[in-house]
């Protein structure tokens, strides 16, 4: 179980091409799941002909029914509430063996806490080959600075995330936002090309572009906090945030973990807009100093 589409979509995808010579029958259900797929679905799950469901929320549903479920694994365990979770594990007479995971890291007091009925375990390494993120701090009054630094990476080789924050909670609200941020580099920026990618997206139109922008189709994808969890394109080198200054360090730690994820050299530029108070000058102090989860 996946918080989001893409994320789920990518496990799958991930899932299919690994075990698909050895005759495992992987499916996906999500949100965006038709009627006739979700029917198939439900049946074949009940009868054990699928033996690995991949899905986001829709996996609660009460009508999905496992013949046995053996083993639940919950990815970014924190987008979940305890009941949903819960949940999962319920859907079978003997409780199944249970793995959550989450990059958001936990501090020891808290975890041995929270997770007191659980084994834990910390995996405090990059895999082999990643180079470390250079983190600066900048006014969002050098953003033409930004942009023309921007334009020589992409020239370069280079991929860009360029994400877009908002004070209030709203899918619309920030579509509008990165929808007028992605018109502004494109006038900008006319050679390059730029993808846009929000919450109000249908999912299949979610897929799409994150496949164009995997597939180097798109240079810079504009996006909101959707693509905070998961989302893995390894030629992706540079992450520009918006109002930085609005988000924790949670957040903020995640969003950056979308780069750095291959070999080349990655950068993050957290822009902030207005003059930062003294809490919002020690989170950008802390994210500039150090990429360890574990000390932020």
């Amino acid at each position: 179980m996946a918080p989001t589409e893409i994320l789920a979509q990518q496990h799958f995808n991930s899932l299919n091409d690994s075990l698909r010579k050895i005759n495992v029958k992987v499916e996906i259900l999500t949100g965006s799941s038709s009627k006739i797929k979700r029917k198939d679905i439900f049946e074949n799950l009940q009868n054990g002909y699928i033996n690995i469901l991949v899905g986001t929320h829709a996996v609660l549903e009460d009508n999905v029914i496992f013949k046995n479920l053996g083993y639940v694994i919950i990815d970014e365990q924190h987008k979940f509430g305890v009941a949903q979770r819960s949940k999962l594990w319920k859907k079978n007479n003997t409780p199944p063996h249970v793995l959550v995971m989450t990059a958001t890291p936990i501090p020891r007091t808290l975890a041995m806490s929270a997770y007191a009925d659980l084994d834990f375990s910390v995996i405090d390494e990059l895999p082999p080959g990643r180079q470390p993120i250079k983190t600066s701090v900048l006014s969002d009054q050098k953003r033409d600075g930004v942009i023309k630094r921007i334009k020589d990476l992409v020239i370069q080789g280079n991929q860009v995330y360029w994400v877009c924050t908002l004070i209030e909670e709203s899918d619309a609200l920030e579509a509008e936002a990165a929808k007028v941020i992605s018109e502004e580099l494109q006038l900008q920026m006319p050679a390059v090309s730029i993808g846009l990618v929000h919450g109000k997206l249908k999912a299949r139109e979610k897929l799409d572009i994150m496949d164009r922008f995997k597939g180097k189709d798109i240079n810079v994808l504009v996006a909101t906090t959707v693509i905070e969890v998961g989302v893995d394109v390894p030629d992706a080198t540079v992450m520009v945030i918006e109002n930085a200054e609005r988000l924790g360090l949670s957040q903020l730690h995640q969003l950056r973990g979308r780069v750095g994820r291959g070999s080349k050299p990655s950068y993050c530029i957290l822009m902030y807009g207005k003059k930062l108070s003294h809490m919002s000058r020690q989170r950008m102090k802390i994210m500039r100093e150090t990429n360890d989860g574990f000390k932020i």
